[in-house]
């Protein structure tokens, strides 16, 4: 193999997108480099493709055909003149076969060695790794014989429950709890078939399940003069499907003991290929004992509670190793400040089993007069959200001198989040964080599950201050729209020399309606809402938001309209409604229940009924493949499967029937 190159450069590329993309611009920039950017025909107007110095165009939508191909990613380094390569968290970051590409063609690779990804990217490979050199062990199966007989018996050995994983890759994907043993080959099937679309590898491993774990994840850096450092720990148990949702540093379960046996551990295993560059060492927790479960080599989407409590930035400690720098502090110098917690915002909705959602963003509004407050974003008003990628929009981190301050300034800056055009999981995270048990840090990683009853609960109360907030939503946008020169049937000034006018508002919510009727003209305005008559204004305050003046009592509200339907934010929390205009128009059409729509854009990756199976309402259908995830659609009522209008491997749009169903009588 041709061996790594380590020189400082002054053009990088950085071959991902999004948000991941935005934060290594930025401390590429605020250390001087040239950066260049990649970009897929779907992202032609990201974020990320406008904030950089270059960008180069390089190929379709499809990842497999853009941002996962290095025969592209190393053309697009040529022809702009980059030096280096950075392959941010996700996608390349782990490909050895990117890493050696890169020394082969003279590039600098901003990451571990292929030899050192190929030695601890592989999970089953890294165990035997860490057995060997005494680091505690999950007991478990990571052998290379994948057979089915292979695996069933390793299950049985280890006992019930086990976690069927994939040996590559990350991120929940080709994972899977297994309780029984007549559960274990169709998690197998399932796990594989996810691991190979989304890894190329469908490899996997089997580890005992350990009930009500706490995650517990090191981040280590190293050198090339042999320097290798922790940077103290993150608490990642707060997790969904073993996707991450709520990161915090340091962790609040560990004793100071703990923590430094914890850190010692993954110097040791990070030790054990004298790694180089950034990565993160992942720990499963009991609530007594810690086992290694596997290393990530690359930085992590929750690095940023990290760099909070250390005061580094990890990605221009990365681009100094990838310099040949020595790292510029020893272990003794690394210290630990306040506490640090981090939200991920995605493009899902949490009220229909958290299903991708795409389209283009109509506003985006994050909070910003919240000390202690970070935004990672990768993307903007106007963008598209493409289900052709992973559904994150952005990070919500916070930092502050203790845990509960920070958990405090994390929800309110989750409460001041409006972002719309797309369902978001905005209104779930802020029940999440401000949930008393995970104030209290009593929670494991099946947290999410048994409480998500709670964090999903239907819409709040409809009460006069929301529809007041509708009114004023309203008018403002008719405000604007007079100011920009188009004209309202209802616009006008709203005074009058005698005489007052009426103008009646309604509002519906599902079976539920709503009427508000404005009062204007010879002196102030009110609105009657039932039998209550109240004094009302309302000013915009230029930021996107409004003032609302309710009988005095003034508000900060936000509403946005978007054509007949309504979002407004008062204290009480967020609120949908549709605005039955009569000048606009109020049609709606609705799908027959007795067609299986897709929900998004996706692949059809698995048939699980035949036509003319008597069904039980629930029962599965077919699998999609959408945004990298796996979504099974199930029959919405008993009956029988009339029809399938698909076949696996179909590609399908968003709306496309997919299966027809007769109730059943």
């Amino acid at each position: 193999m041709t061996k790594p190159i380590y020189r400082r450069f002054r053009t990088l590329l950085i071959a991902n997108r999004g948000e991941i993309a935005c934060r290594v611009l930025r401390t590429a920039r605020a250390m001087g480099l040239r950066t260049v950017a990649v970009y897929s025909e779907a992202d032609a107007q990201a974020q990320h493709v406008t904030e950089a110095d270059e960008a180069v165009l390089i190929g379709p939508a499809r990842a497999s055909d853009s941002y996962l191909d290095i025969g592209r990613v190393l053309a697009a380094a040529k022809s702009s003149g980059a030096e280096a390569i950075h392959p941010g968290y996700g996608f390349l970051s782990e490909s050895a076969e990117l890493a050696q590409a890169c020394a082969d063609a003279g590039l600098i690779f901003v990451g571990p060695t292929a030899d050192m990804i190929m030695a601890m990217g592989s999970k089953s490979g890294s165990k035997a790794l860490m057995e060997k050199a005494g680091v505690p062990l999950v007991p478990g199966y990571h052998g290379d014989a994948q057979d089915a007989d292979t695996l069933s018996s390793a299950a049985n050995k280890i006992g019930f429950p086990v976690l069927v994983k994939a040996s590559a890759g990350g991120g929940g994907r080709g994972m899977r709890v297994v309780r029984s043993a007549d559960e274990l080959v169709p998690a197998i099937v399932s796990a594989k078939r996810e691991a190979k679309a989304a890894f190329g590898d469908d490899r996997m491993l089997i580890e005992k399940y350990v009930d009500n774990p706490r995650h517990i994840e090191v981040q280590v850096i190293g050198d090339t003069h042999g320097n290798l450092l922790s940077l103290f720990e993150r608490e990642c148990t707060l997790q969904r499907r073993h996707q991450k949702v709520i990161e915090e540093a340091p962790s609040p379960t560990l004793s100071e003991v703990q923590r430094e046996a914890v850190c010692a551990a993954a110097r040791k295993a990070a030790g054990a290929v004298s790694y180089v560059g950034a990565g993160t060492i992942e720990f499963v927790s009991d609530g007594k004992d810690v086992f290694f479960i596997e290393m990530n080599t690359r930085l992590q989407v929750e690095h940023p509670v990290t760099e909070l409590i250390t005061g580094v930035d990890l990605v221009e400690w990365q681009i100094r190793v990838a310099f040949g720098e020595a790292l510029p502090l020893t272990q003794d110098q690394i210290t630990l400040k306040g506490h640090a917690i981090e939200a991920r915002i995605y493009a899902e909705n949490p009220d229909k089993n958290f299903m991708p959602s795409v389209g283009r963003i109509s506003a985006w509004r994050m909070a910003s007069d919240i000390g202690g407050l970070r935004i990672d974003a990768g993307y903007r008003a106007g963008d598209t959200v493409s289900p052709n990628y992973d559904a994150m929009l952005a990070k919500v981190i916070t930092w502050a001198p203790t845990r509960a301050t920070a958990i405090d300034a994390l929800g309110r800056a989750l409460d001041q989040t409006d972002i719309r055009g797309i369902v978001t999981n905005t209104a779930f995270l802020s029940k999440l964080v401000t949930h008393p048990d995970v104030r209290a840090n009593k929670i494991d990683t099946g947290f999410i599950e048994r409480e998500l009853g709670v964090l999903t609960t239907g819409a709040s109360t409809v009460g006069d201050l929301e529809l007041s907030a509708a009114v004023a939503a309203i008018l403002a946008n008719e405000q604007a729209a007079t100011q920009s020169g188009m004209r309202s049937p209802w616009q006008t000034n709203g005074w009058m020399p005698v005489g007052r006018r009426n103008r009646v508002f309604k509002f519906r919510r599902g079976e539920e309606e709503w009427s508000a009727r404005l009062c204007y003209g010879c002196g102030a305005s009110s609105i009657v809402i039932g039998d209550r008559e109240q004094a009302f204004a309302s000013i915009s305050t230029g930021d996107g938001g409004l003032d609302l003046t309710l009988d005095g009592v003034r508000s900060r509200i936000t509403g946005i309209v978007e054509g007949h339907e309504l979002y407004v934010r008062t204290r009480n929390g967020r609120f949908d409604l549709h605005w039955v205009d009569p000048f606009g128009g109020d049609d709606e059409e609705a799908i027959g229940e007795d067609k299986i729509v897709a929900p998004l854009p996706g692949t059809v990756v698995a048939l699980l009924a035949e036509e003319g199976a008597v069904l039980e309402k629930g029962a599965a259908i077919l699998t999609l493949e959408v945004m990298k995830m796996e979504q099974t659609l199930r029959a919405p009522f008993a009956g029988v499967l009339k029809l399938l209008k698909c076949k696996v491997g179909d590609v399908v749009g968003e709306g496309a029937e997919l299966a027809e169903i007769e109730p059943g009588t």
